[in-house]
């Protein structure tokens, strides 16, 4: 029989110690940690969702990585990108990029009878990836751009149509000006409403033909403004990036999604930030709950460990009970724990009940990401932290003099 398991199980569940002080103590020592698991959960799981939430956003819109020209300066009229030393073919075979695709931009002003709005037309051609683009639009449909002639039809953003009262199948005037020429007008019709959440892409995107940036910014028929490369996994950007910049020629530039747009990167670093924080302080509670409650249950049973010694109780055999009350204590709130927190995501996950102002949060609802990883790696990280917190109390139990606790008892 393994004295030290059953003694804990003893004095733990003994339904002569009902009222008894120790039972208490467990019940807190469990709750301490089923919340900060539930806490850690919550925090981990919400906080990595919203964080890869924001980064799929923009990097299916703009891409992963853009490559421009260097001639390209701070203004939204794109700069025709240099074909000497760019290798498409080369780009496509590296194995982390999953399309690339080619756009043209150029700034202009959406005109209504009673408004205006200012607007970038981001033209796209053939190799427009209206697969990954789906998911954005709420109404209407995406066009076909097969960059045969000029496609009038445009996809615009949900923020853009309600400040001008469009709506889907609606014609739109815009008007695109250069130095020392007249004013271009063009009419579109309103193909498609989209919506990022993304405030810096849906206050100003307008998604169109390529040709009609071509043709506002006199550029050939075959030449673009940029590229947009599209990843398998955006967290390997950092692996394909220096592959990337070895096949754009050196007139050109490649740019991270995340340099791109830095109030976002800057927003997902304090994701970053606030997890580890709340992770920490959850760390440091349950841990000094569960000295706590050790300490306590040692004061308790100073007259039970000094007749344990004197009946030849070594003291690896005491520590091991309180070792034990340890585990009594924590197992069942980590399965209580992981059961609440993990409900409590899955329903958030499959209802979207929480919703979020995309104004301020980028995104519409709190998005979970159950990463089996992670929720494995929290219940782990809390055991064995408590458990090496449990070695001072459990060495105090040794210092403990039979003669004196059973004296004073």
């Amino acid at each position: 029989m393994n004295f030290p398991l059953y003694f804990s199980k003893k004095i733990a569940f003994s339904k002569d110690n009902k009222n008894n002080l120790s039972k208490v103590i467990v019940h807190i020592g469990r709750l301490s940690v089923a919340l900060g698991i539930i806490v850690s959960l919550i925090t981990i799981s919400t906080g990595l969702g919203s964080k890869r939430a924001i980064e799929n956003r923009i990097s299916n819109f703009s891409g992963d990585v853009s490559v421009k020209s260097t001639r390209s300066n701070s203004s939204y009229n794109s700069s025709i990108l240099d074909t000497k030393g760019l290798d498409v073919n080369a780009l496509k075979q590296i194995p982390e990029v999953a399309g690339l695709q080619s756009y043209a931009s150029v700034s202009g002003i959406l005109r209504t009878e009673t408004n205006f709005a200012g607007i970038i037309l981001k033209g796209v051609g053939k190799d427009f990836d209206k697969e990954r683009f789906q998911p954005f639009i709420v109404s209407g449909s995406i066009p076909d751009y097969k960059e045969d002639g000029y496609n009038n039809e445009v996809i615009l953003s949900e923020k853009i149509a309600n400040d001008l009262s469009l709506k889907a199948n609606d014609s739109i005037v815009t008007i695109f000006s250069k130095e020392d020429q007249k004013p271009i007008y063009r009419k579109f019709l309103i193909k498609g409403i989209y919506k990022t959440d993304i405030k810096l892409v849906d206050d100003l995107y307008m998604i169109g033909d390529i040709n009609h940036v071509r043709k506002v910014m006199n550029m050939g028929e075959n030449e673009v403004g940029g590229l947009d490369v599209f990843l398998n996994d955006t967290d390997k950007i950092d692996n394909a990036f220096p592959q990337i910049e070895q096949y754009i020629g050196y007139r050109n530039y490649a740019e991270k999604v995340t340099e791109k747009y830095p109030q976002i990167l800057d927003w997902i670093n304090i994701f970053n930030q606030n997890i580890t924080l709340i992770i920490a302080i959850m760390l440091i509670v349950v841990v000094i709950n569960i000295i706590m409650v050790l300490l306590i249950l040692i004061i308790e049973r100073t007259n039970s460990i000094g007749v344990l010694k004197t009946m030849g109780a070594s003291n690896a055999q005491i520590r091991s009970i309180f070792i034990n009350y340890t585990l009594l204590i924590m197992v069942p709130g980590l399965f209580a724990g992981n059961a609440i927190g993990l409900g409590l995501l899955l329903i958030q996950k499959y209802t979207c009940f929480i919703k979020l102002d995309p104004e301020n949060y980028f995104i519409s609802t709190v998005p979970v990401d159950l990463n089996p990883v992670y929720i494995i790696a929290v219940s782990v990280g809390i055991f064995i932290v408590s458990g090496i917190a449990m070695i001072l109390p459990s060495y105090l139990i040794s210092r403990i003099s039979p003669l004196k606790a059973i004296k004073y008892s």
